[in-house]
This record gives C-alpha cells, structure tokens and sequence, in this order.
C-alpha cells in the first residue's frame, strides 16, 4: 500500500466526517484542517471557524469542496494535483472510501490481485483511484465522456505511480453499460457504480437546490438560488441525470450484468434511493444471481446503500 496512514486528529475538526465508517477509513476521526493546509496551501484561504469555533469549509461552495478533496488525496493517499473541471462532480472522499473498504470486504482486503472495474467512473476518477492506492488493485475506469476521461487521464500521467494500475476505456454505445468495456476472455473480480440519481436536469436541479438550501440554514444564512451552470455539489449530463433515473439504469445493468456473469464474480452498485432496492433485489434473483447482498454505509446520520450480486455460488 501506498497510502499514509496516520488518522486525522479530533482537534480543530467539523462535520465529522468520521461517524460510522469503515474502520479502516483513514476519514473516520474527522478532518485534521491544520495538517492538510500545512500539507496543501491552496486549501488555505476557503479554511475558517464556523460557528461553533471548529476550523471547516463552505461546503456549499464547489472550489472549497474541491480544494478539500484535493489536499484529502495528497496527504492520506499520495495522488498529487488532483483536479476536476468547473462543473464535473465533485465527490466526498470519506464516503468514496467507504465504498472500497466495503467492497475490499467482499473480495478480501488481503487479496492484492484484484481487478475492479469502475462504470461511469467520471471526471473524477475517484474509485479506481482509492482502490489503487489503498489496496494496490488494478483498475479499469469507464465512461461516455471523453473530456471526463481526459480529466482522469491527466491526473494518472501525473502520478507516475497510477499508470501501470489505472486504465480508462470510453463507451461508445449510450444503450449499454458493460458490452464494449469488458473484453472477451477478461476477468474482473469486482465492478462498482455510482449511478446517475435523476431522470432529468431538472431533477437534478432541484436536488441541488435542497442541500444548498440546508447547508444556508445550517449556517443561519438565506436561501440562495443556484443556476443549471452552478449546481454547487457538481454533475454534468450522465454524472447526475439519465432518461429514467436511477432505477431504470440499474435495471439495465443487472440485466446487462447476466450476459457476462462468467467475467465478473461480483457487481456492485450505490442505490441512492431505498424504495429502489426491492425491486432491483427482485430483479438480480430473476436473472440467475447464485448470491445478493444489501450493504449498509453509515456515513453521520445518512445510510448509503450498496448492493453487490453475483452469479457463482459459494
């Protein structure tokens, strides 16, 4: 592993981001703000006290979360000038994490010669980039974005380490997800996805406008209108939004999934929406899948949901 271990400090910390992760989340103390400005001076000028007199960032301001995120990837998991477009998806590392510790479950954390493919891995890049740095993995990141893949490209040149562990592939054909990804005769141990929340811009829109409209009150501020060109969690196009929203992509997916149920022993996926998981879990079943499991992410007061199915049996 090539990651620096040591645990953020409880001192000068906010929002912590440490309630209920995995154990071995390197985030579950909170954030350590001194260390990462000390380690990363571009985080500098967004780092203030709130109003309970803790060091923390406008998390409602999308340069903040990203100068956050960068310094996060610098310090913990020696990945260097992280950087994502004005407007692309700006991802909360703990969480992230927490996705791949869970998932390092299911495979063995111990095992090192995993192969994890990344579905719509974005221009952040931030699964393959956790699993290779945390866990040694080799990994396949996928999109329909070319300017999000030339993002992610640029980052791995400039961490030499990456470009021997991290590969990006392009969809070519909107109407699939895994056909033209995995190659005949490949093997992948693991596949992950977070997919796109909404049916809509819209939608989306909307979501956005809550969490910043939240974080205002939080802070005892008034609500602020956000524009279609500033959504301030980020997201652009199939990021956030595709034509039936979340549960008819993942219907697709684990339809997709059956056809190459011989070249993958586990596929996994966020689910954002509970009411989801029922008839996704129904659907696995229906399919073939030998094994469904429902994984729980405790993340502060929010529970993520994580379901992985496979179709070999134990």
């Amino acid at each position: 592993m090539t990651i620096n271990t040591r645990h953020h400090s409880k001192k000068n910390t906010s929002r912590p981001a440490g309630k209920g992760l995995h154990p071995r989340n390197l985030h579950n103390q909170g954030y350590d703000f001194p260390a990462l400005v000390t380690s990363s001076p571009a985080l500098a000028p967004h780092v203030k006290p709130n109003p309970y007199g803790d060091l923390s960032i406008d998390f409602s301001n999308p340069l903040a979360v990203k100068a956050l995120n960068a310094a996060l990837l610098n310090q913990y998991y020696n990945i260097a000038d992280w950087d994502i477009p004005d407007g692309a998806l700006c991802p909360p590392i703990p969480g992230r994490a927490d996705y791949i510790h869970y998932i390092a479950d299911l495979v063995g954390p111990e095992n090192t010669h995993i192969k994890l493919l990344d579905i719509g891995t974005g221009a952040n890049g931030i699964y393959p980039l956790l699993a290779c740095q945390v866990y040694g993995w080799q990994c396949v990141g996928s999109d329909i974005n070319p300017q999000s893949l030339a993002n992610v490209d640029a980052v791995i040149a400039r961490n030499a380490e990456l470009k021997d562990r991290f590969f990006l592939r392009t969809q070519l054909d909107k109407n699939h997800i895994f056909e033209g990804i995995i190659q005949p005769g490949e093997w992948f141990d693991v596949s992950v996805c977070n997919p796109p929340f909404h049916a809509s811009q819209d939608e989306a829109l909307k979501s956005s406008q809550r969490k910043v409209s939240n974080l205002a009150r939080n802070r005892g501020e008034k609500k602020t209108k956000i524009k279609a060109s500033n959504l301030n969690f980020g997201g652009q196009g199939a990021e956030l939004w595709c034509k039936g929203g979340e549960l008819l992509f993942l219907k697709k997916m684990v339809r997709e999934s059956q056809v190459y149920s011989s070249q993958c022993r586990w596929f996994t996926s966020l689910v954002s929406k509970a009411d989801n998981v029922r008839p996704l879990k129904k659907l696995m079943l229906k399919v073939g899948a030998a094994d469904v499991r429902e994984i729980e992410m405790k993340q502060g007061n929010k529970v993520a949901r994580v379901l992985a199915w496979t179709f070999f049996s134990k």
